[in-house]
C-alpha cells in the first residue's frame, strides 16, 4: 500500500511540526476502528484522525468533519480518563515500519506525572490502536482485542504486557549506502523491484517501481544512486504530496509518481492528500456496512418494479391487438345469413381492406353466429380497457421506479447520519414497518441540521440536499424565492441551491457540477443540469418526497470531478474557522 513506511516517517515529521508538544482538548471515537483527537499545537487546533479500519488503516491530520455517537464507547472513554488534557511530549516512528507511537505526559488524579504511549499499528485488517502504561509496559486498553487463539505471538489484551509486532531483517533505508545497496540486490534478475521490497525496511511496491522505472540502463549503477537520492530527499523534507487519479484506481504518495499515469494533483500537507483521497471512500464503506439491509432491500424492490413494466408492456402490446376482435364481431355480424351455428371457422371479405381480401374468422361451434359477435365485442372491451389500466399502471410504476433509483442514488451518497431520515421516510411512506422496542425514541435532527453546505471560488454559499427528506427541506423551506435551484435533468439526484438571485457563471458552474456530483450520473461525462428560480420551482400535491416540478428552466452541461467537490467544501470549512 502506499502508506509504507517512508510515507509513515513524512507523516510522523508533519506531526512533530503541528502537535509535538501540543494538548490534547477533546477525543471522540466516531465509529468503532476510528479515533480523533482534538489537538492545540503552535497555537491551532488540530483534529489526529487514527483509524484502525482493515481497509482504510491511516494516521492523519484531517479538517473532515465527523459525527459522533450520543454515547462514547468504552474505550474512548478510557482515553478520555488518561489522555485528555496532557501533553504529547513526543511523537516517533518504530524502526521505520507503519508504527507510530504517540508519548503522553500528564497528572493523574493525586497530581503525579504520569506517561503514557498511543500506539497505531497501520498494518492492514491487523490494524490498531493501543493505549499503554509506558512505565509498566502494560497495555491498558485497545481498540481491537487480539487473544493468542488469534495470535500465537503476542496477546493485545488490556492488562497484558506490551511486545512490538515481530521485527523483520531489514535495512533501514535512510542508513544504506549505494555500495550496501549494490551487494544486496542481484542485478542479474529480473525481480529488482520485488527484491527492494523484501531487503529494505519500509519499502512499498510502488516505491520500488519508481526507483526501478526511473533509472535507465545501466541499472546497477544508476539504481543505487537514485535510491539514495530519492530517500535523502524523504529524509530532508523534500516532498510534494500527490495525488494520481488513474483511469482505474487512484494513487497517493509524499512524492509525484512520474511512472504511475493518471492526472496528478498537489496539496501542501499529507493531511490535505489523504482527505481528498479518502473524501467518501471510508464512509461509503461505513454506510454500506450499516445500511447493507436497506440498499438490499431497495435494489429488490427496483428489480421487482423494472419486471411489472414488463409484464404492463407486454399486457398494453397485446391490448393494442385487440382491435381485430372488433373487426371480426362486424364481418361476423355482417355476415350473419351466411353462418349457423356448429360452423368453426368462417372466410369472409374484410369491407375495411382496399384490396378486399378474404379474412379467416375461428368461431366456436357451441355458440350461435349472434353469439360468437358478441363475443368478440366483449373481447374488444376488455382489451381496450386493459390497454387503459395498464397504461395507468405503468406510468405509476415508472415513477416508483424513478423514486426508488433516486434512494438508491442518495444511500450511495450519504453519510451515516443521513441513513436514518431515508429509513424513516420509508417507514412515513408505509414501505417497511418501523421496528418496535421498549427504548425510548430519540429526538430526531432536523433535516436542516444535515444539509451540506459549499462556497463557490468567490464566496457564494451553495446547499446541498442529502436525501428526500433534506431536499423537500432545501426547496420548500429554507431557500428564498430568487435563489437559484438546480438538478441534473431526468437523472435521479440532490437538489442544489444558490443563496443568491444571480450568481456569477463560475458559480452556476460549480453548483451545477455539485448537483451532477451528487447524482446518478456522478461518474458520468457532460452532464445535463437544469436550473431556474426557487419561484418557478412547485411540489404538486399529494407528490412523492423530493419530487417537484419547475419550468423557465435553462440547462448547463458540466462534468462532476472529485477533488472540485472537496475544494468548494474545504473552502467552506475554511470561512467557518475564520469566522470561530
Amino acid at each position: 500500500m502506499p502508506f509504507d513506511g517512508l510515507f509513515t516517517y513524512s507523516m510522523v515529521q508533519e506531526f512533530k511540526e503541528k502537535i509535538e508538544g501540543g494538548r490534547i482538548l477533546k477525543i471522540h471515537q466516531p465509529y468503532p476502528n476510528e479515533i480523533v483527537l482534538t489537538i492545540r499545537g503552535k497555537g491551532s487546533n488540530h483534529k489526529l484522525l487514527l483509524s484502525a479500519h482493515p481497509t482504510y488503516a491511516r494516521a492523519q491530520l484531517t479538517r473532515e468533519q465527523y459525527e459522533n455517537p450520543l454515547e462514547p464507547p468504552l474505550f474512548c472513554m478510557i482515553l478520555r480518563k488518561h489522555l485528555e488534557g496532557h501533553f504529547i511530549d513526543e511523537i516517533y516512528q518504530k524502526d521505520c515500519d507503519r508504527i507510530i507511537v504517540f508519548q503522553v505526559k500528564g497528572k493523574d488524579e493525586l497530581g503525579d506525572t504520569t506517561y503514557k504511549e498511543l500506539i497505531i499499528e497501520i498494518m492492514g485488517r491487523h490494524s490498531n490502536i493501543i493505549l499503554v502504561d509506558q512505565g509498566k509496559g502494560v497495555i491498558i486498553d485497545c481498540i481491537k482485542h487480539i487473544s493468542h487463539a488469534v495470535n500465537r505471538y503476542r496477546a493485545i489484551l488490556p492488562g497484558q504486557k506490551y511486545i512490538w509486532p515481530p521485527k523483520q531483517d531489514k535495512i533501514n533505508p535512510f542508513q544504506i549506502s549505494e555500495a550496501a545497496l549494490s551487494q544486496n540486490l542481484d542485478f542479474e534478475r529480473e525481480d529488482i523491484p520485488q527484491q527492494m521490497v523484501e531487503k529494505i525496511a519500509g519499502i512499498s511496491p510502488i516505491f520500488a517501481r519508481e526507483i526501478y522505472e526511473r533509472c535507465d540502463a545501466p541499472k546497477e549503477e544508476n539504481i543505487p544512486k537514485t535510491f539514495v537520492s530519492m530517500v535523502a530527499d524523504i529524509k530532508n523534507r523534500n516532498i510534494l504530496p500527490t495525488l494520481i487519479r488513474g483511469q482505474d484506481k487512484d494513487h497517493f504518495y509524499m512524492i509525484p509518481l512520474q511512472t504511475v499515469k493518471g492526472e496528478a494533483y498537489h496539496y501542501p500537507t499529507l493531511g490535505e492528500l489523504l482527505d481528498h483521497y479518502y473524501f467518501g471512500k471510508a464512509e461509503r464503506d461505513r454506510v454500506k456496512q450499516m445500511g447493507g439491509d436497506l440498499e438490499r432491500w431497495i435494489r429488490n424492490e427496483i428489480e421487482k418494479l423494472q419486471k411489472k413494466i414488463t409484464i404492463l408492456k407486454e399486457t398494453i402490446e397485446e391490448g393494442e391487438k385487440s382491435g381485430k376482435y372488433q373487426l371480426f364481431g362486424e364481418l361476423i355480424t355482417a355476415n350473419m345469413y351466411r353462418l349457423e351455428k356448429g360452423m368453426e371457422k368462417v372466410s369472409v371479405v374484410n369491407y375495411y381492406d382496399e384490396n378486399q381480401q378474404e379474412i379467416e374468422i375461428p368461431l366456436d361451434p357451441r355458440k350461435t353466429p349472434s353469439e360468437n359477435a358478441q363475443w368478440y365485442f366483449n373481447k374488444y372491451q376488455k382489451g381496450k380497457k386493459a390497454v387503459v389500466a395498464a397504461g395507468e399502471q405503468l406510468e405509476k410504476t415508472k415513477e416508483e421506479l424513478f423514486y426508488f433509483e433516486g434512494l438508491l442514488q442518495q444511500i450511495e451518497n450519504a453519510s451515516p447520519k443521513d441513513l436514518e431520515e431515508i429509513k424513516e421516510e420509508l417507514q412515513e411512506g408505509g414501505y417497511i414497518k418501523a421496528k418496535k422496542d421498549g427504548k425510548r425514541k430519540k429526538k430526531s435532527s432536523s433535516p436542516q441540521d444535515h444539509i451540506e453546505k459549499y462556497l463557490s471560488t468567490d464566496g457564494t454559499t451553495i446547499l446541498v440536499g442529502k436525501n428526500n427528506k433534506q431536499n423537500d427541506y432545501l426547496t420548500t423551506k429554507l431557500a428564498n424565492r430568487e435563489d437559484i435551484w438546480l438538478h441534473t435533468k431526468d437523472i435521479p439526484g440532490s437538489h442544489v441551491v444558490i443563496r443568491h438571485p444571480s450568481p456569477t457563471r463560475e458559480t452556476l458552474l460549480e453548483a451545477a457540477l455539485l448537483a451532477a456530483y451528487f447524482s446518478k450520473a456522478k461518474n458520468s461525462s457532460s452532464v445535463p443540469v437544469d436550473y431556474t428560480k426557487i419561484k418557478y420551482v412547485k411540489k404538486p400535491s399529494g407528490a412523492k418526497p423530493g419530487f417537484v416540478i419547475y419550468d423557465h428552466q435553462q440547462t448547463l452541461f458540466v462534468t462532476p470531478l472529485v477533488q472540485e467537490v472537496t475544494r468548494l467544501k474545504n473552502h467552506a470549512k475554511e470561512s467557518k474557522d475564520k469566522e470561530k
